[in-house]
């Protein structure tokens, strides 16, 4: 595959993601629209899922069933083989990748068959209860003890369960993110969208000593903070995780709305680009 193919490929499982998607990883896999989170601010209800979306995941048309998916994935990942194990691949932008009984099996799978092939993985997600399912078990037993190091799960944490009614709470997800850390896993916080500052921040202090990388971003379309209250709390973090070694990328959304106010810390603050998996 040529370079410009390369630059804008679109599968049907693999893809590029462009615009905000792609401050989040270079190549991304979706499997499914819908989702049973059900949070009120979800881009794709309002976006160009929304004639397609529902509060069941569903498997996308274009595949017939979990094993044609996953020799879709297999065809396109090899195809782009050489890329994908620079950059690792995303977990994913239209359904909970981690939903037990609906997505967490096809995930794993996919999982299993990029780190095989030495490809890295992030897996975000709103869901904590996958940790003691069978197949998860069983897959971290056998598979994932094995690839720790090409391995990162994070958790969106908002600190507003009520605006995500059907997921696991916001402490039941920190504390999943507890038990990856323990097992040797990279972890990472999506705080975004930020609601309010005091609930984002409180998820970010419970969340600390778990985790290697925050990603935070204010609310697509929504109200912005004052902006001098979210400077306050960018140079806060800032300090604080320069003092303990660890990493935040603030979002281009935040970055653009304080324009000249916002500030880059050269040991604490990372950019897009920054590898997960080369951070040990």
């Amino acid at each position: 595959m040529n370079t410009s193919e390369t630059k804008s490929f679109k599968g049907k499982a693999l893809y590029k993601p462009t615009g905000k998607a792609g401050e989040y990883s270079e190549w991304a896999c979706n499997f499914f629209t819908g989702c049973s989170n059900d949070c009120s601010y979800c881009f794709c209800k309002r976006g160009v899922f929304s004639h397609v979306w529902t509060k069941k995941p569903k498997l996308k048309k274009c595949f017939r069933d979990f094993d044609h998916a996953l020799s879709i994935f297999e065809k396109e990942m090899m195809a782009n083989i050489c890329e994908l194990r620079k950059s690792g691949v995303f977990f994913s932008f239209t359904t909970d990748p981690m939903i037990p009984g609906k997505t967490l099996e096809l995930t794993l799978r996919a999982a299993e068959l990029a780190l095989k092939n030495d490809v890295p993985v992030q897996i975000l997600t709103k869901c904590a209860d996958w940790w003691d399912t069978e197949v998860w078990m069983e897959t971290a037993k056998s598979v994932f003890i094995d690839y720790t190091d090409k391995i990162a799960i994070g958790f969106t944490l908002t600190g507003r369960d009520d605006l995500e009614p059907g997921a696991s709470t916001n402490d039941e997800r920190i504390s999943t993110m507890a038990l990856c850390n323990a097992y040797g896993f990279h972890t990472f916080a999506s705080i975004e969208p930020i609601v309010e500052l005091s609930s984002s921040e409180k998820v970010m202090e419970k969340a600390l000593p778990y985790c290697h990388l925050f990603k935070v971003g204010l609310m697509s379309g929504g109200v912005k903070p004052v902006k001098d209250d979210l400077k306050k709390m960018v140079d806060k973090w800032n300090h604080i995780l320069d003092k303990r070694g660890q990493k935040v990328y603030w979002k281009k959304s935040i970055v653009d709305y304080l324009g000249d106010d916002f500030t880059f810390w050269l040991d604490s603050c990372v950019n897009a680009d920054y590898n997960i998996f080369e951070s040990r």
